[in-house]
């Protein structure tokens, strides 16, 4: 099969690399679209040290598997647990200790012809969710993974910073509550996208300091930790969205001072995002910004890592 492989220091396009085994645990999935996403472009950075077939985000076809799911459009939960340690069986199999991570941690992903997904991790797409909209079912879940976290109001004040890919989303499921929801960003069109969705919006440049209930760190930059602490009240709550392979260098005393909760926030559950897509509750297509075929992919992993980028997918 084709596949895009990470060797730790180039990305190549492999035109016969070998299709992925399976067993009764796992399904045999032909990719249909996948997403490139941040975390990604920090592997190709040397996050988490990853070797492979990178790729975390898609919608395919079951192609071997249960009889029930062959020739069905699907998406996958990217945390493969080992179903036997404790927190597999308290049901956190998102941080079981033995887990492998689709393109990320010890498993290879999705920016392939195929994929091997367990099926215990699949879940099949509404017939009214297009391919387009489906592929952002990984990164929405993991906006909706705040809402599992902390209880938000009508009233709440809240700021997501970043205007990229996940901050778009995090904002407009954040809006779902009646929260009052602002978007700090660098970008004035992209801030117009998100502005559209019903969203405040405000220009970094035009940034005053000022205090909110709660503030979701959605950059992917090493430097804006410090401003996403300054914005918190007294008392208030910190979401970490980020995940980079620099190392962060900033002072914790004012999160202690302030008695500030900081809450690190990464995948979420997959059936809240199906059904906001389905609801179409949360608009996920303008962000994209080009579609390549897999053949360019070198191409579509240089166009994403482009500053001020939207969603850039591979079609197989």
């Amino acid at each position: 099969m084709r596949a895009l492989f990470w060797d730790g220091r180039v990305l190549r396009l492999e035109s016969s690399r070998p299709t992925p085994g399976t067993d009764r645990q796992f399904a045999l999935v032909r990719v249909r679209l996948a997403g490139i996403c941040s975390t990604d472009l920090q592997i190709f950075k040397g996050y988490m040290g990853f070797r492979g077939v990178p790729g975390h985000e898609f919608v395919g076809e079951v192609e071997e598997g249960p009889k029930t799911l062959v020739g069905k459009r699907i998406v996958g939960e990217i945390n493969f647990a080992c179903g036997k340690c404790e927190f597999c069986q308290r049901s956190l199999g998102r941080h079981c200790p033995n887990r492998r991570v689709m393109g990320i941690v010890g498993a290879d992903g999705s920016f392939a012809e195929y994929v091997a997904v367990p099926t215990a991790n699949l879940h099949l797409v509404p017939d009214n969710v297009s391919d387009e909209e489906a592929v952002f079912t990984e990164p929405l879940a993991a906006a909706f993974e705040i809402l599992e976290q902390i209880q938000l109001s009508p009233g709440d004040d809240v700021l997501v910073m970043g205007d990229g890919k996940l901050g778009m989303l995090c904002a407009q499921v954040l809006k779902l509550t009646g929260a009052g929801v602002t978007v700090l960003g660098k970008h004035p069109e992209k801030l117009s996208l998100i502005k559209r969705t019903g969203v405040r919006t405000l220009l970094l440049y035009n940034w005053k300091p000022r205090l909110f209930d709660v503030v979701v760190e959605a950059t992917g930059s090493d430097s804006a930790l410090k401003l996403a602490m300054s914005a918190v009240r007294p008392r208030g709550t910190l979401v970490l969205k980020s995940t980079i392979a620099a190392d962060h260098t900033v002072s914790l005393a004012p999160l202690v001072i302030n008695e500030i909760t900081v809450i690190g926030s990464r995948c979420g559950l997959f059936p809240p995002a199906l059904q906001a897509l389905a609801e179409k509750s949360v608009l996920v297509t303008p962000i994209i910004e080009k579609v390549y075929p897999l053949n360019a992919g070198i191409e579509a992993v240089t166009h994403a890592g482009r500053a001020g980028a939207l969603k850039v997918l591979l079609r197989t």
